[in-house]
């Protein structure tokens, strides 16, 4: 720290030694900003989470937060004021197994004489499954001689009995089922099957089991599979899939009625290419990932970009120290949030036609907004407002592609819908830990595409799952998970 008596004695000195002194001081104040401002951005970079960048949630710090003091009354657990009931539909007659009948031969209180009145009864309906839910066959081909041929013959056991093995096909469904739809891992099924069931079974037979569904669903999924390229619309994302230490990559397709997963060692276009091909016609929902740019790029695809991750990046330009370049975030996403209370609260009476021209209209004032960045560059030339010049070069290049959904019906704003059909496998990810081999890695994304695609159709799953095996053990021809649209 520079004292009074030592600015005294550089004054002394002469002319020279205080220039000298201003210059070195103000090298080190330079040097200094430069360092704090890069600590600052350091700082707001590792900052990010989900809410301000592309970063996935589970990669936020799971510190929990004080929650929120609520406003007003307290709202009671349980059914709210003035919200409709809801009540299970009973079962009909034909639907009950046994029934049991209460009725006094008596009065309760004074032991007259009682008769049955005409009135309904009070009901009580319960389920119950059997006490033994498992039931073993015996499959017995008995010698028979041919004193003409004289051979010993027996009867061939029939298709589906030989290629189910122990398992038959409702207890192969129901297993794969607890897999992939219940997140169960092989040893807690072993246990359902030991304490439940009352029987024992290996990891192997379990994998056994799997990969034999898995042959079951080849024939729906490679429909699905080569069904994608003519869609019309489709959103994308990728996640990321463990195998045996090795990092490969989960892509999900949502289609309007179907989606399909597909584990790849790639998460680059080639998956896109391999997967949609080269022509593809229709609007690809997505995020701004490199992947997608290269792919709209080199085939001149049309693209939606994800409006969601947009505004998380600009919210993190507000993190940033720089007061113009927090400015300037502030002021795009308030056009942002502008344009998506034009689309919820769109007036009722408004014509389509002045909901076009409304939306028009500030699409034209976000892209001038973004365009308009802050900029400045230090005495080496360098841009010291980089950040907010990398999102207006977004704008530059790729401005038109996050208005797609303006001018094409259908097309949805974010990538919402893709990112929802790939939760389920996130979940499943943390309780398995990924795939041991080519097989896993084929059945899960099988048996993954049946799953969200019932849910996204109204079906049962595990409905889907045992028409396949037995079709599979009979060998007849596999159902379809394309949706009837006729």
């Amino acid at each position: 720290m520079l004292t009074k008596e030592d600015a005294e004695k550089i004054y002394q000195a002469g002319q020279d030694v205080v220039v000298k002194t201003i210059c070195d001081l103000s090298n080190i104040i330079d040097s200094l900003e430069k360092r704090i401002d890069k600590l600052e951005k350091q700082v707001a970079k590792l900052s990010k989470n989900s809410s301000n960048s592309g970063k996935r949630p589970s990669s936020d710090d799971i510190t929990k937060r004080k929650k929120k003091a609520r406003k007003g009354k307290k709202r009671r657990i349980g059914a709210q004021p003035g919200h409709k009931p809801h009540f299970r539909t009973p079962f009909s007659k034909d639907e009950i197994d046994n029934f049991v009948d209460y009725i006094f031969t008596e009065c309760p209180i004074c032991d007259g004489a009682v008769s049955l009145m005409d009135g309904p009864p009070r009901i009580i309906q319960q389920i119950e499954i059997p006490e033994q839910p498992i039931i073993k066959y015996e499959h017995s081909s008995y010698p028979v001689w041919c004193s003409n041929c004289e051979t010993v013959h027996y009867m061939p056991f029939p298709e589906d009995v030989i290629n189910e093995g122990l398992i038959k096909s409702r207890l192969t469904a129901m297993i794969a089922y607890k897999k992939h739809v219940c997140h169960a891992s092989f040893s807690t099924i072993r246990k359902f099957v030991r304490d439940v069931l009352g029987e024992k079974i290996s990891r192997g037979q379990l994998r056994k089991i799997i990969e034999k569904v898995s042959m079951s669903l080849e024939m729906p999924y490679m429909e699905l599979l080569n069904l994608l390229p003519f869609e019309d619309k489709l959103n994308v994302d990728e996640t990321g899939h463990k195998e045996n230490r090795k990092k490969l990559w989960t892509w999900v397709f949502r289609a309007d009625l179907f989606v399909l997963f597909k584990i790849d060692e790639s998460r680059g276009s080639k998956v896109l290419i391999d997967v949609l091909g080269k022509e593809f016609n229709g609007v690809l929902g997505c995020d701004y990932f490199s992947a997608y740019q290269k792919y709209m790029k080199d085939f001149d695809v049309t693209v939606q970009f994800c409006i969601a991750h947009l505004i998380r990046d600009i919210r993190f330009l507000k993190s940033l120290p720089d007061e113009k370049t927090k400015a300037y975030g502030k002021k795009l996403l308030n056009e942002v949030k502008k344009m998506f209370k034009i689309i919820h609260e769109r007036d009722e009476n408004m014509s389509e036609k002045d909901f076009l021209k409304s939306l028009i209209k500030i699409k034209e004032k976000i892209i001038a907004t973004a365009l308009a960045a802050p900029s400045q560059q230090d005495k080496d030339g360098k841009e010291t407002k980089r950040e907010a010049q990398n999102m207006a070069n977004r704008f530059r290049k790729h401005g038109k592609e996050y208005f797609e959904f303006i001018t094409t019906p259908g097309v949805e704003p974010t990538n919402n819908l893709a990112e929802q059909a790939i939760r389920f496998i996130i979940i499943d990810r943390y309780v398995t830990q990924g795939t041991r081999s080519e097989k896993g890695r084929q059945s899960s994304e099988r048996i993954w595409t049946v799953i969200a695609t019932c849910a996204l159709q109204g079906k049962s799953a595990f409905d889907f799952i045992l028409k396949a095996v037995r079709a599979y053990f009979t060998g007849s021809p596999a159902p379809s998970l394309i949706p009837n649209t006729s």
